[in-house]
């Protein structure tokens, strides 16, 4: 299995390093650190604004990547097959996104410091910029390192189910789990009398749906290492999950693939859990 991580000053991204060893136990990993000099980036800037030693200063900046990310190699088990490490100057997002395609990474890994929903879609991070641009897997990282224990894999439809337990069935956890599958169904009104729409009927076969729909692929799940329960909730997805997760080490969603202005105008499930949980939580696409 092959993994980038991105890697920054913030204990977060020490912490993200940490976490992807209690998830997995990946042969390649590949330590990404993006260099920004932000408005001095470019060396043109520095000369129009007449900055003293800018060579001096960018070459101290290179410097301290490479020294960050022995800091980060440090932490990286021996058994780990093959580590490379990535210092280059420009948008720390972007590099991130450029490395793990290069080494064609199975997953990548970021850190999130936390900043709320309004703040990320605003001013932006590094990691909801990955989480947002990424074709790849995403773990994000949030809280503490923990070892894995209990998985919460949320499902809204066949499409999600299939991608997450093919996921899980290649790319098995570090350590056996337990794994409960979620559903969410969104209530419908059912206080009128009349019920001219048939909508309490509806409901019933909504709820028996999704009941067979968790059960149908919690026994795909079945495995020497997987423990799989299996649970519907009533009331708005992300935060039913958010609510089941407060219990859980990991959530397991998977992305619509939405980008750009479709997903600030539209939102999805996946992204409202991202900033729902305070757990790590593993997107698939």
């Amino acid at each position: 299995m092959r993994i980038a991580i991105g890697i920054d000053w913030s204990d977060q991204a020490f912490t993200a390093v940490t976490q992807t060893f209690h998830v997995y136990h990946p042969t390649d990993v590949t330590l990404v650190h993006g260099v920004n000099l932000g408005f001095f980036e470019q060396p043109l800037i520095a000369e129009m604004t007449n900055l003293q030693g800018y060579d001096d200063f960018r070459n101290a900046m290179v410097d301290a990547g490479r020294q960050l990310l022995e800091r980060a190699a440090a932490m990286v088990p021996p058994d780990v097959e093959t580590l490379r490490k990535v210092n280059e100057i420009g948008s720390p997002a972007q590099i991130i996104l450029d490395s793990a395609q290069t080494v064609a990474a199975d997953l990548v890994v970021v850190g999130a410091r936390g900043r709320s929903r309004v703040a990320e879609t605003v001013l932006g991070s590094v990691s909801h910029r990955v989480l947002s641009h990424a074709f790849r897997p995403t773990l994000i990282v949030k809280g503490p390192a923990r070892p894995i224990k209990r998985v919460l894999v949320a499902i809204e439809g066949h499409d999600d189910a299939d991608r997450i337990t093919q996921w899980l069935t290649r790319h098995q956890f570090a350590t056996p789990v337990e794994l409960c599958v979620l559903n969410a169904v969104v209530p419908v009104g059912l206080d009128s009398p009349y019920d001219a729409l048939g909508a309490r009927a509806w409901w019933e076969g909504a709820e028996s749906y999704a009941e067979e729909f968790v059960k149908a692929t919690a026994a795909k799940l079945l495995d020497s290492r997987y423990t799989v329960s299996t649970k519907v909730a009533v009331g708005n997805p992300a935060a039913m999950v958010g609510e089941q997760a407060q219990a859980m080490d990991l959530v397991v969603v998977a992305s619509h693939g939405r980008k750009g202005i479709d997903r600030f105008l539209l939102g999805s499930v996946s992204h409202a859990i991202v900033h729902q949980v305070t757990c790590p939580i593993l997107v698939i696409r």
